[in-house]
């Protein structure tokens, strides 16, 4: 494929997984505000230790030994055979470890449903890890319109279908236990039907070797990214109680949620993309600048945004009883554009060789992390939301610079783009703090957050319309691809759109 017909794919692809992403958005915020609602904290948070659980399960098991599809040059049946064969091995030997260690797991947390929660998502693990060579065939072939019409099928049915119906019925947790088993269900025969491929056994063959070097590495690395991303919830689980797990998990699940839908959208795309550059590193490169430089200058405006807002958010969706949520929803909001920037970057490093450098470079934060969490967890979850914030923020400079340094950029080329996000973070947090205040003497319900949104998004189409060039080159040639009308706004550097992105 050339590198123009290859572009080309990628765009098709970039778009309907950003146009995927932001019906999964809607879908999973309506979900979890109805959820959050019928249940309560107390139910949610038993969930979310099992989730928490299944989360580590799903990082041994899920798709260790199916990622090295995506990232071979050339895959035959033999390469899939084995990954499948493997992937199936390792997730059932996860699930029933996972299930026999429900009792233990319920004790470690002094609460006797954790147990029940933890064998019913057991199933979804064995699940999840029998569809990840089938999703990550449909990656490679950068079918993202598919992969997104599974991702919003499977949670429409799970989560809503089964999971709110149940809830009403009063099965309490086990409603969002079910619906996660239901989900991971239709991703199974959805994506294999989609993508159908050998299932017959193989042990070993001449890749084999190559498959499992890898499959290693993305064990430990998920390892590590799990420790990073969930140790919080569990110390906060062991130290306080249920309740304070289901305060805090929503407001993480909330706050991730931009976060992981847009690099759902961004990061399979350009690491099946980059997976055929790899011989290319200069278009490489130039991918992952304006990438970034995008997510710079909109997801660190739309984080100052969310965190302004976040008081008014909890307040109107959830109600009082979460009302403790708040201030750990907007901390986490602010760590959207680092969330972004971290997960845009790790594609690079697999791409270029260096995929043992994702975790081996965050072990010494885990290494600080697990003892802060620990002396603050008594504080609350404040105090925790807090550490989280700084491991985060600490996890993106890291692996930024290890892509700047593996691409053989210079740091000066995110200072542009951070100082613009910054400048216009500035001016959405002044629109927003104005109109709050003008709306502050109102008693109509949502006034003050419907004020708050209206005071950003007037700052954004403002720029959009009138001084586009304030977003930066690589930033607006981005865009442009999604809003063509910038491409006819004055700015001179637009026109030599960098080559790896032509049509």
């Amino acid at each position: 494929m050339t590198t123009r017909a290859l572009a080309a794919l990628a765009e098709r692809a970039l778009k309907w997984s950003a146009a995927t992403t932001v019906a999964r958005f809607a879908l999973q915020f309506g979900a979890q505000v109805a959820l959050a609602r019928i249940l309560g904290p107390d139910n949610y948070g038993v969930y979310g230790i099992g989730i928490a659980v299944l989360t580590f399960v799903a990082f041994l098991s899920g798709s260790s030994f199916s990622w090295n599809l995506m990232l071979l040059p050339v895959v035959d049946d033999d390469d899939i055979r084995f990954s499948f064969t493997w992937q199936l091995i390792v997730g059932s030997g996860c699930a029933l470890a996972m299930y026999a260690a429900a009792p233990a797991i319920a004790v470690f947390f002094a609460d006797a449903r954790v147990e029940g929660m933890v064998q019913l998502l057991s199933i979804a693990s064995l699940l999840t890890a029998a569809s990840a060579p089938a999703t990550c065939l449909l990656q490679r072939d950068l079918n993202f319109r598919m992969l997104g019409l599974i991702q919003l099928a499977s949670y429409a049915i799970g989560y809503l279908a089964v999971g709110v119906t149940m809830a009403l019925h009063g099965w309490g947790p086990y409603a969002l236990g079910t619906a996660a088993v239901v989900q991971a269900a239709m991703v199974l025969f959805t994506s294999y039907a989609a993508r159908p491929h050998p299932l017959r056994p193989l042990l070993s063959h001449a890749g084999g070797t190559a498959a499992l070097a890898t499959g290693r590495a993305v064990f430990v690395t998920n390892v590590v990214n799990w420790m990073l991303g969930n140790i919080d919830r569990v110390l906060i689980g062991r130290v306080l109680n249920a309740y304070s797990v289901g305060l805090y998990n929503v407001a993480y699940n909330l706050a991730s949620i931009p976060g992981t839908l847009l690099l759902g959208a961004l990061q399979p795309t350009f690491l099946a993309a980059g997976a055929r550059l790899q011989d290319d590193p200069q278009r490489l490169a130039q991918g992952w600048r304006m990438a970034l430089a995008c997510l710079m200058v909109l997801a660190l405006p739309a984080g100052v945004v969310f965190a302004l807002l976040s008081g008014d958010l909890v307040h109107l969706l959830y109600g009082e009883a979460w009302s403790e949520s708040a201030w750990v929803l907007g901390v986490l909001f602010l760590c959207l554009p680092a969330w972004a920037c971290w997960g845009i970057s790790t594609p690079v490093l697999w791409n270029t060789g260096r995929k043992h450098l994702e975790y081996m470079l965050q072990l010494p934060l885990l290494a600080i992390a697990l003892p802060a969490w620990w002396i603050v967890a008594p504080s609350g979850i404040r105090a925790i939301a807090a550490v989280s914030a700084l491991i985060i923020f600490a996890r993106a400079a890291v692996v930024v610079i290890a892509a700047l340094r593996a691409l053989g950029l210079h740091w000066l080329v995110v200072a542009g783009p951070l100082a613009r996000g910054a400048g216009l973070a500035a001016a959405c947090a002044l629109a927003v703090l104005t109109a709050q205040h003008a709306a502050a003497g109102s008693s109509l319900p949502g006034i003050a957050l419907a004020a708050g949104s209206a005071g950003a998004l007037a700052v954004l189409l403002l720029v959009l319309g009138v001084w586009p060039q304030l977003l930066g080159a690589e930033a607006r040639a981005v865009l442009a691809r999604f809003m063509p009308f910038l491409r006819a706004a004055p700015d001179a550097p637009f026109a030599a759109r960098p080559e790896g992105l032509h049509r």
